[in-house]
């Protein structure tokens, strides 16, 4: 069993009655807590290594929620932004280990911002 994790950090459990195979877990940032630079790295470690383990674990598919932008009041916009740029830059370096990655939004402010995002995708 693993103890705390520490932010950016990632483990994978079994899924339990959910309909997957598995649940990846992570601790994204406090907003507020820290610099912003410092906050949007460690939400690009949470993607990063929420990948590397799922990559690692035979996973080809991954839905991510918002990480950190319930009740850790991180903001949509940049949430967002760290997310599909961590993302883009994770496939980009690791070609063919996920076929497919979801972001799962849970209003329609949310799904505006990543569906904007995602037609036009970020650089970095």
């Amino acid at each position: 069993s693993r103890g705390p994790l520490d932010t950016g950090e990632a483990v994978i459990t079994g899924a339990g009655l959910l309909p997957a195979r598995h649940v990846i877990h992570t601790v994204g940032p406090i907003w507020g807590r820290l610099h912003p630079a410092e906050a949007n790295r460690l939400l690009a470690s949470c993607y990063e290594n929420s990948l590397d383990v799922a990559a690692a674990s035979g996973c080809r598919t991954v839905a991510f929620p918002s990480i950190s932008t319930g009740v850790y009041g991180y903001p949509y916009a940049p949430a967002a932004k760290t997310a599909m740029t961590a993302v883009a830059r994770w496939a980009r370096g690791k070609p063919d280990r996920i076929d497919e990655v979801s972001f799962v939004c849970y209003d329609s402010e949310n799904f505006e911002i990543y569906r904007t995002g995602l037609a036009a995708p970020p650089s970095t």
